[in-house]
């Protein structure tokens, strides 16, 4: 294992954490070489732990024994590991670090629509999330309360954005995704049907189902839209889907953040209505 003290911001290791944007680090001219950037040592050993490829890590030097100790694999695959001041630290990232740890990973192969439903029973629809906070939340959510798979609209924000990862805890890495071809939504409700699904949008209108309606949780096969934080699901969307269905409300609110709404209808109808619903945390 190659262990290195960076005393410089100049450093060329740093170019991952400092000075790649997202989009060159998406590197779609040579999605061989993209890459992913992970922070938190529990997000970092899960990438590890789902056979991802660490290019390097960077770490606080105070917690390079942790590192170490709770994720072996690093050095027997002799990864690059980058140690900086707590100080210097700060200065890369562009706040305060309290975690303290890095890592640069390969971007993983994208999945196609039909790697990501295969043996899915109850999957997420996603249609145009550009806030990366709320997609990677949704995933979090997606992984604890029972969605198999999570299909993204094309305008979609990128699940493995930097900061998507992070609220995710890393669960972008775990529940299986992909993007819908076009025309959306067409091609993907094609899928759907020819899968089986029972196609049901998030959504307020007249012929909403409650969340909580036995007719919803029976469904064999159950695919759940989530619309855009401003304006909700397309026209094309709530045209095409089988039925509508809302969270009830009290003191005249009338609809809540799609991530929080996501994790009320993924526990109603995953979690609980498979009875797959583990302990609480």
């Amino acid at each position: 294992m190659t262990i290195t003290r960076i005393t410089s911001l100049a450093e060329r290791g740093l170019d991952p954490y400092l000075r790649l944007s997202e989009r060159q680090l998406r590197s779609n001219l040579h999605p061989e070489q993209a890459l992913v950037i992970c922070e938190s040592l529990l997000v970092i050993q899960l990438a590890v732990e789902r056979g991802l490829d660490v290019v390097s890590v960077l770490v606080d030097e105070r917690h390079l024994d942790n590192l170490l100790a709770h994720v072996p694999a690093l050095g027997e695959k002799d990864v690059p590991i980058y140690v900086a001041s707590r100080e210097l630290m700060s200065q890369i990232t562009g706040f305060n670090v309290t975690r303290g740890y890095m890592a640069a990973v390969r971007r993983p192969r994208a999945l196609s629509v039909a790697e990501a439903l295969a043996g899915a029973r109850r999957v997420a629809v996603l249609e145009g999330l550009v806030d990366v906070s709320n997609l990677g939340a949704i995933f979090r959510n997606a992984a604890a309360l029972g969605a198999d798979s999570v299909i993204l609209a094309p305008e979609c924000a990128d699940p493995l954005n930097r900061r998507s990862i992070r609220v995710s805890m890393g669960n972008v890495f775990v529940v299986p995704w992909a993007v819908a071809p076009r025309p959306w939504p067409g091609a993907l409700l094609a899928q759907l049907r020819e899968g089986g699904f029972s196609t049901v949008a998030m959504a307020l209108d007249e012929r909403a189902l409650r969340v909580d309606d036995p007719a919803l949780a029976a469904a064999d096969r159950l695919a759940l839209f989530f619309g855009t934080e401003g304006t909700g699901l397309s026209r094309p969307v709530l045209d095409a889907v089988d039925r509508t269905a809302i969270i009830p409300m009290s003191r005249g609110v009338d609809s809540l953040n799609v991530a929080a709404s996501s994790a009320v209808a993924f526990w109603e109808l995953f979690a609980r209505a498979s009875g797959a619903a583990g302990e609480g945390a």
